[in-house]
């Protein structure tokens, strides 16, 4: 039950990552499922929690932190970064704040015309994703989402960017929001969209993590006919050698093509110990596309380099045609829930299409991630690559959004996490976090320093993480920050106005 999603995202004293529960400030490191004879503080869960189902339960309870009350909000917990937890606070759980509501044309509040923006789909603030894929699917549509249960879809996701499978087709889920209603830091309710408050709109696009400038109750997002889609996946299993690591050479500059191509999915490596097998394994979607010489036009040459320089005994692919793109969803969500309660402290970098376009940079790439995660290190290691820009995101340079401009260059999205035991030391953690901020992420940063990284999926502990999240993009949303929220009831970690508080956000620098 501990390590399961819907639970932990039901429940007020839970997080997704299991760390963030834990205070080693206070040495309180207990965790969700730890024996019940380990003693155990608070750490960093709330103690108390407003369980809301209404916008005025939302607004009853930021008009009550006004008295000096640290405040934390809660979706489903689904954050790498722990903006979701705050020691010592009341928390905001929007977990049962459920309603989705179709409309076939629709018209932002204060619109002077008539003209419509289009399908589109309004979701309360406690909507997960499997619950809105089913009811999106249910009516052949699809909207712009990651593939995941149990994230909140009104929350951090979208406010942080939000990549998807569907970005290459259709941009980011940022860019296909219409419409927020928010509770802002005076406890009013506030309706954001191109019309009115147009200054918070562009900020919720992108700007930051969610619970960072009120408490979104709603949110409006486009609707698509639901597309059909051609499926190639690829798996590689060899051992951790020279060979292995060419292959993910080759592939990573073949990313482009496939990017062109209209390609997008997500690719995982699993780097063996020394002497073991490392695993490469690829999935790769191609939204509105039912010409499998699409795909083998970018894809065929991959598996034949596969089979003469790996043996084909280590390569498996398959090919195939979904009706939908909602039958994809399905074979990557089976069941209802995600796993969740990991210990781990992730670090990430985005890396351009320009660079990769240039056969010494998937050189580079590579390199950089055998010194991270290749033969030489003895526990060997794991990251997730998402190609999932690239196409219509980069077209989407054009749009007024707070979304990092690097998104705009990007074409695959590189994350890997460190983790350790529950009987970890704080020093031991501590350890851990230094190698992710001072040996992981400076390794792919220097590849591009100017790419920065992904808000939502980045080190908690990122340097000149101002610049490294918004680019250019950050003194016009500190603006923006201070216009609604000059009081600060709305801090979290790393996020646009944090630097005026200690790392908890209870005490102002």
């Amino acid at each position: 039950m501990s390590n399961e999603s819907l639970w932990l995202s039901a429940s007020p004293g839970a997080v997704q990552t299991g760390n963030w529960a834990s205070l080693p400030l206070r040495n309180e490191t207990c965790y969700v499922n730890s024996a019940r004879s380990v003693p155990c503080g608070q750490g960093r869960i709330s103690l108390y929690s407003a369980v809301v189902r209404k916008t005025k339960h939302i607004q009853a309870a930021v008009r009550f932190v006004k008295h000096n009350v640290r405040l934390a909000i809660k979706n489903t917990g689904h954050c790498y970064l722990g903006r979701s937890v705050a020691p010592d606070s009341l928390q905001i759980l929007t977990h049962n704040f459920k309603g989705i509501e179709f409309v076939d044309d629709f018209k932002p509040k204060g619109c002077s015309n008539n003209t419509g923006y289009g399908p589109a789909v309004t979701i309360s603030a406690g909507v997960q994703l499997k619950e809105l894929y089913t009811t999106l699917g249910e009516r052949n549509l699809t909207a712009v989402l990651v593939a995941a249960h149990t994230v909140g879809a009104a929350g951090g996701y979208i406010q942080g960017g939000g990549h998807s499978p569907l970005g290459p087709w259709k941009g980011m889920a940022a860019d296909n929001a219409l419409e927020f209603t928010v509770v802002s830091a005076k406890g009013e309710v506030v309706v954001a969209n191109d019309f009115q408050n147009s200054d918070l709109f562009w900020a919720l696009r992108g700007g930051g993590g969610g619970g960072s400038w009120g408490v979104a109750s709603s949110v409006t997002i486009r609707t698509f006919p639901d597309p059909p889609t051609a499926v190639q996946s690829l798996v590689i299993s060899a051992a951790n050698d020279t060979a292995f690591w060419g292959f993910v050479e080759e592939f990573h500059a073949k990313l482009p093509s496939v990017n062109d191509a209209g390609g997008s999915g997500y690719y995982f490596l699993t780097a063996g110990t020394p002497g073991n097998i490392s695993t490469l394994t690829i999935g790769l979607f191609f939204a509105g596309h039912t010409n499998d010489m699409i795909m083998a036009e970018v894809m065929d040459p991959l598996v034949e380099y596969a089979n003469v320089t790996l043996g084909s005994s280590s390569v498996v692919t398959m090919r195939f045609q979904a009706p939908a793109f909602k039958y994809v969803i399905n074979e990557l969500l089976p069941g209802d829930s995600d796993t969740g309660g990991s210990i781990t402290h992730l670090g990430s970098r985005p890396v351009s299409c320009g660079f990769l376009s240039r056969r010494a940079g998937a050189a580079k790439l590579t390199e950089a991630l055998k010194k991270v995660f290749g033969p030489s290190v003895g526990a060997g290691g794991s990251f997730t690559g998402h190609l999932v820009a690239g196409g219509q995101v980069a077209r989407n340079a054009k749009l007024d959004v707070a979304v990092n401009p690097a998104w705009r260059r990007t074409v695959t999205h590189l994350a890997g996490g460190v983790s350790w035991s529950q009987n970890a030391t704080v020093e031991e953690q501590r350890e851990v976090e230094r190698r992710v901020t001072e040996e992981m992420v400076p390794l792919l940063a220097e590849l591009e320093p100017d790419m920065g990284a992904y808000l939502n999926e980045a080190d908690a502990n990122e340097r000149d993480f101002q610049r490294s999240f918004w680019g250019d993009h950050y003194p016009r949303l500190r603006e923006v920050k201070k216009r609604w929220d000059p009081e600060g009831i709305f801090i979290t970690r790393v996020d646009v106005g944090s630097e005026g508080w200690d790392g908890e956000g209870l005490c102002r620098m």
